[in-house]
């Protein structure tokens, strides 16, 4: 009987000597996992969807890879390519193509696949209708890249106050049914006080005046008017 409760004893010891190093074995492997860098994309990839276009308010803002988002510089957003993937964008539509840079995430609305710079939208001239059908293939970069300058090497883009003005109506409801045809998130209508009172359509906020310009003649082009003017 003393050697049947021995036997026992050592059994249950056993397991739990085997149960102990499974797990040690299980959280090593997960610490493992958790620092392996992302497989890089592999060249000549492709995916086909939606492809949208960002501007103001991100312009001067950090982005999700760290570095300051410039609407005038080719880079894009997309939910999983490894930041500072090379992608040729082609739109399906008219057979324009751009090469830009992986450097955010998104776009987060269902079925967009990528999120074009302003500068890339206007390559495919895809800025007035907001979005195009494209075709994404992963390339190589190229053989001089343009310098990448993380969020540390670029002080914040001062800010200046400056908002593009679309139209201004005499009708508060006139202002918000034209503030609902523009293809911008951050279009709002504001009151304006004096003699009497105006509703004017902004887009854009606490712009530098150069990215208020740009953005002005961007609007343009789709509103027949816009033009610079102080919060």
């Amino acid at each position: 009987m003393l050697r049947g409760l021995v036997y026992a004893a050592r059994t249950r010891i056993a397991l739990i000597c085997a149960l102990a190093l499974m797990l040690l074995v299980s959280g090593c492997a997960r610490h493992t996992a958790a620092r392996l860098p992302a497989p890089p994309a592999r060249i000549g990839s492709t995916e086909t969807g939606i492809a949208s276009w960002y501007g103001v308010p991100y312009h001067g803002r950090p982005s999700a890879s760290g570095e300051i988002f410039d609407m005038e510089k080719l880079t894009a957003a997309h939910p999983a390519l490894p930041f500072q993937t090379w992608v040729e964008v082609t739109n399906l539509s008219n057979g324009k193509q751009v090469d830009v840079r992986i450097t955010d995430r998104g776009p987060f609305v269902r079925g967009r696949i990528i999120d074009l710079s302003m500068a890339a939208a206007r390559e495919l001239d895809i800025v007035r209708t907001g979005t195009a059908r494209v075709r994404l293939i992963v390339i190589n970069p190229p053989v001089n890249p343009p310098p990448v300058k993380a969020l540390e090497d670029n002080p914040q883009t001062p800010v200046a106050g400056y908002a593009v003005q679309v139209g201004a109506f005499s009708d508060s409801s006139r202002a918000e049914t034209f503030r609902d045809t523009l293809l911008y998130s951050d279009a709002r209508v504001v009151e304006r006080q004096g003699d009497r009172a105006l509703w004017r359509v902004l887009v854009g906020h606490a712009l530098t005046f150069q990215a208020a310009t740009a953005l002005a003649a961007e609007v343009e082009k789709t509103t027949g008017q816009a033009m610079v003017v102080k919060e």
